[in-house]
């Protein structure tokens, strides 16, 4: 089994970063081939609805200039997605967007090629915005009928400067238990 981690942030090896691989650490613990993917300095842009991706029929999204189809298959792959964004004006930042734009859009039309995959949100948040970036990374997950494991808190922490969020004690045992819980789910989907 495999889990592939896209961290939406524009700082590499930042907050959300730190947070993503707390996770992975838990699901490698327990036998799960893991990938970090960094949308950060890669050119992305959004859907243009241009409405190919549901003529071909190819898994693959029409526009073929950017890095959005190497995350589609790197995603079609996996049995497991973790889509991580920080904070930004209470939102996702514009990669993980463009991401979930036409990456939703791919998976609705060739047959929901998502569905019955395990995935997960994580949110770095400075102070506040957390829940609606929460929100809007588990609304990819639902439509896409995928299934969704919990932490014992929602899955966020709180950090400014690189590294900051290390110190959040409460956000870095929510990553653990949600590595562990994702395992957990995957093991029994997969039995």
């Amino acid at each position: 089994m495999k889990v592939v981690a896209f961290n939406g942030s524009a700082r590499k090896g930042g907050n959300t970063a730190e947070m993503i691989k707390r996770a992975l650490a838990k699901l490698e613990a327990q036998g799960i081939e893991t990938e970090m993917i960094e949308l950060g300095g890669k050119k992305m842009h959004g859907c243009i609805a241009c409405m190919k991706c549901a003529e071909n029929k190819d898994r693959r999204c029409a526009v073929k200039n950017d890095f959005v189809n190497e995350c589609i298959e790197a995603m079609d792959a996996a049995d497991g997605i973790l889509l991580a964004s920080p904070t930004y004006f209470a939102t996702i930042t514009t990669e993980m967007s463009a991401l979930i734009d036409r990456a939703g859009m791919v998976g609705l039309v060739n047959g929901s090629m998502f569905a019955r995959k395990v995935g997960a949100a994580i949110v770095a948040a400075r102070r506040g915005g957390a829940m609606q970036t929460f929100n809007t990374l588990n609304s990819f997950f639902f439509i896409q009928q995928m299934v969704v494991p919990g932490s014992r808190y929602w899955n966020m922490g709180f950090g400014r400067e690189k590294g900051e969020v290390l110190k959040d004690e409460e956000g870095m045992q929510t990553m653990d238990i949600l590595g562990e819980n994702m395992a957990w789910l995957m093991h029994k989907l997969n039995a």
